[in-house]
């Protein structure tokens, strides 16, 4: 993953609004949440709303689709995975874990 892309995903879950938003579309999984009931979930008025859901779809991190009247809200489940292998991948590299217990 570039790390430019990855500091901009991670900047747009820096606010907790954001990241309560983003949390519920997780947990809503593929189908996704009308803008009307992911409002609901989340408690904020629709502008507010607008205004979060705009930054985490410039960084890739949900879409939205139109169906008829309602607007769908989806999390782009393989830019989560890519942001947490990121941030995971190169866990301990330098420690080298595990060499110590397999040395002994």
């Amino acid at each position: 993953m570039d790390i430019e892309i990855a500091a901009r995903q991670l900047e747009a879950l820096g606010s907790a609004t954001r990241l309560k938003v983003y949390r519920a579309l997780v947990r809503a999984g593929h189908d996704g949440l009308p803008v009307r009931g992911l409002q609901e979930r989340v408690g904020i008025p629709a502008s507010t709303l607008s205004h979060h859901l705009h930054r985490l779809i410039q960084t890739g991190l949900v879409v939205q689709e139109r169906q008829a009247t309602t607007l769908i809200c989806r999390a782009v489940y393989p830019a989560m995975r890519s942001l947490v292998g990121f941030l995971v991948d190169e866990c301990c590299v330098e420690e080298r874990c595990g060499q110590a217990d397999e040395a002994a």
